[in-house]
């Protein structure tokens, strides 16, 4: 099959987590396994990934150099591509048999400037604060800030991808048999100028949406979704959370569901699988074999208005 994978952010540099380059290269040595182990079991695959936390990171250490010295989140975005593609690809080629394809691809995606979401910040990027430190930052730095679980992290706009513009380039490498790691936080944002052209803006794409895009312009196989939580869940982070096993499209909706976290993964999911009549996995970096077996995860099918398995939640 030709599997189409989202690596997480956070899946590659969990919650609480230093944020050493040590640190992640640990969590990519990870993931090179795990992909590895999907291509030995014959899948083609192409990889997109997150940079919450990274590209937060990034400007934060730019905050910190001179004060000319600050570059824009689609320029920082594009750093964040470069760092963790250039991880990946080197891991996978250390995991994967001597001669494997593998190109990793620096990849703008078009956005509307006029899109709703520069109103609206959701996208939650960097490390995450305690409240008052939120509050501090969002005073010193004209930040926005908003709850993620039980800490605060900065929030950025994370408008609609549109199009894919190194979209035939990635077809084409694809069509060759090499594994090619594009789309990396979503894409750098760029918006068409008027008089021709593209420019960058001042964003971070959310990646499953535009894996979502990516996934179904490739007529992928299944789109798999891999973050630090082992599946979906209804009310999550109450007493009465229940894990989701397996849902008909018309059973979810969106708005159920954190809009900086699982409510963009459910989003994609529901796009790419009412498109194409596949399914989409969503579970833990970990269990990415068992997910595509269909033993772990949540697993989203065309199907009827109603949530067809539910589990105690996981302890």
């Amino acid at each position: 099959m030709h599997l189409v994978v989202a690596l997480g952010g956070n899946a590659l540099l969990k919650r609480g987590e230093p944020m050493t380059a040590e640190t992640q290269r640990g969590n990519v040595i990870k993931a090179a396994t795990a992909l590895a182990a999907l291509a030995a079991d014959g899948h083609q695959i192409t990889i997109t990934h997150g940079n919450g936390p990274q590209v937060g990171l990034i400007a934060l250490q730019a905050a910190a150099g001179p004060a000319d010295g600050a570059y824009p989140l689609d320029i920082l975005g594009a750093e964040s591509e470069g760092m963790i593609g250039y991880l990946l690809e080197q891991e996978l080629r250390n995991a994967l048999p001597a001669g494997a394809d593998l190109a990793t691809l620096l990849t703008q995606v078009r956005v509307d400037p006029a899109d709703p979401a520069f109103l609206r910040p959701t996208k939650p990027i960097g490390p995450v604060y305690d409240e008052p430190t939120a509050r501090r930052l969002e005073a010193e730095r004209g930040w926005q800030c908003a709850r993620d679980g039980d800490k605060w992290r900065r929030v950025v706009a994370s408008p609609e991808p549109l199009e894919i513009l190194e979209l035939k380039a990635i077809v084409t490498l694809a069509a060759a048999g090499v594994m090619v790691i594009c789309a990396g936080g979503g894409g750098v944002p760029v918006a068409a100028r008027p008089g021709g052209g593209f420019a960058g803006v001042e964003a971070v794409i959310d990646k499953d949406r535009a894996t979502a895009l990516l996934a179904q312009a490739l007529k992928a196989d299944m789109l798999l979704l891999l973050t630090d939580v082992d599946a979906v869940y209804l009310d999550f982070g109450t007493p009465d959370a229940r894990r989701i096993v397996s849902a008909g499209t018309a059973a979810l909706s969106p708005d159920s569901f954190a809009a900086g976290s699982m409510g963009p993964k459910v989003q994609a999911a529901l796009r790419f699988t009412e498109a194409t009549g596949q399914r989409t996995m969503i579970g833990r970096l970990e269990d990415a074999s068992a997910l595509v077996a269909g033993t772990a995860g949540t697993k989203i099918e065309v199907g009827a208005a109603e949530i067809t398995t539910l589990a105690p939640l996981a302890h």
